[in-house]
């Protein structure tokens, strides 16, 4: 596990600025740490700091939490707090974050079960493709034909090795899932549909296909993990995952916060889902089809712009369960052309290697850079503050027609700079009107 430093540091390749928000989740995500050291008495007793974003939008919320989901093991989802509604209205009840983060950590899990086991499941695919070439002989064979099978399987296997067979056509039977569960289903209705599925048949069919071998290693991938997999212990190890290491980042909170003289406070998708979340969010023991999961040590970061609501608008309970708060900063100029430059997949590396596809070599000059960020900052200033995202539409524009005439450009050098990037913005900049539409 990463120290706070090494976390944050591998954030600034990804998040410019933002430091407070960083130290923040880094101190978090290092207390669950530190917390698995301890004893189970003691462990039991400390609780996770939840955390509360606040900022405008495009500012690097959410950009945060997708790079931590990367960075780290551990079980982790994010939702949007808009698409729930309140317990007996039509609609995702809130319980399904918690399942989701389950099913989450089982595929987390198992891909890590798969890497571990990738030899034995190598083995498997190859032993059930060499069979089908070199069907295995009959149990009274002779002790010669034996040796000379032995020799011609070892040779095959050789080939099959070096990808000699790869394009050589056979025909393969493999399960196919004719039916699947809804993961959006109570348990105990899953666990039905589960149990009726098993008992009609109807889970799983064989069926024969013919394919490459290329494309039969892949096919038979699935087959070869439920053999040798143990699920038992990976949903063990899952839920386990989940209720000590998971990490839900619930977005758009300030979607369903109500400020008080509003006339909607009984609308189910937002004062009910506020309710709804207060018991998960404190701990509680929510029902999924691999059994009970319990809350309490589940770590809950929320994010909202809070544009039209305030925090103080989330009912006081909700309030009280996220007790440490971070306000992200808005982004100026400065900061909106190190966006541009800094990150380790930034937008202009982006634009760069696509038009390198097409024969343009593309070059951005400091001129050029600057003035992609002050038309930026200046549209956030003028029409709406949208942050980073601003960058994205005004790259676009700026590049639309080296893109939609990049042929003509082949083996040619075009230099982005602040002449290149004024005649193609200044006239939009200038009428606002103009702007609110195109940038």
């Amino acid at each position: 596990m990463m120290t706070p430093r090494e976390i944050v540091k591998n954030l600034d390749d990804y998040v410019i600025g933002q430091s407070k928000a960083k130290k923040v989740i880094a101190v978090s995500l290092r207390n669950r740490y530190r917390r698995m050291q301890l004893d189970d008495e003691m462990k039991n007793e400390i609780i996770p700091k939840n955390i509360l974003m606040i900022g405008s939008t495009g500012v690097g919320k959410t950009e945060i939490a997708r790079r931590l989901s990367k960075m780290f093991g551990l079980p982790f989802i994010k939702v949007e707090a808009s698409k729930y509604t309140e317990v007996g209205f039509v609609g995702r009840d809130v319980e399904s974050m918690v399942r989701d983060l389950v099913s989450a950590a089982i595929n987390l899990v198992r891909s890590e079960e798969f890497e571990k086991n990738k030899e034995k499941i190598d083995e498997y695919i190859e032993k059930k493709i060499l069979e089908k070439l070199l069907p295995p002989l009959p149990r009274g064979a002779s002790e010669e034909k034996n040796a000379d099978y032995a020799k011609s399987y070892e040779k095959m296997a050789t080939k099959f090795k070096n990808g000699d067979l790869d394009d050589l056509m056979i025909e393969i039977e493999i399960s196919e899932n004719t039916f699947e569960a809804n993961s959006n289903l109570p348990p105990e209705m899953a666990n039905m549909q589960e149990s009726f599925i098993k008992v009609i048949g109807i889970s799983s069919k064989k069926s024969k296909k013919e394919m490459k071998i290329k494309d039969a290693k892949v096919a038979l991938r699935n087959e070869a993990s439920d053999k040798i997999l143990d699920m038992e212990r990976i949903k063990a190890e899952a839920v386990r995952r989940s209720e000590n290491e998971g990490i839900i980042f619930i977005d758009e909170i300030d979607k369903v916060a109500v400020s008080a003289n509003s006339g909607s406070r009984q609308d189910p998708s937002k004062e009910g889902v506020q309710r709804d979340l207060l018991p998960i969010v404190e701990g509680s023991s929510v029902s999924t089809k691999y059994g009970n999961i319990n809350t309490d040590h589940i770590l809950f970061i929320a994010a909202g712009a809070f544009h039209i609501s305030k925090p103080s608008d989330l009912i006081p309970e909700l309030q009280g369960r996220f007790p440490l708060r971070v306000e992200l900063d808005s982004l100026d100029e400065n900061a909106l052309c190190e966006i541009l430059t800094k990150p380790k997949n930034s937008l202009i590396k982006q634009y760069i290697a696509l038009l390198a596809t097409e024969g343009v070599e593309l070059e951005f000059s400091d001129s050029g850079i600057k003035a992609i960020a002050k038309n930026a900052a200046k549209t956030n200033e003028k029409v709406e503050d949208i942050g980073a995202r601003r960058l994205h539409t005004v790259m676009e524009k700026v590049l639309e027609d080296i893109s939609y005439e990049a042929d003509g450009f082949k083996g040619q050098k075009v230099v982005i700079d602040d002449k290149f990037v004024d005649e193609k913005l200044d006239e939009i900049v200038k009428d606002e009107d103009l702007a609110k539409y195109i940038l």
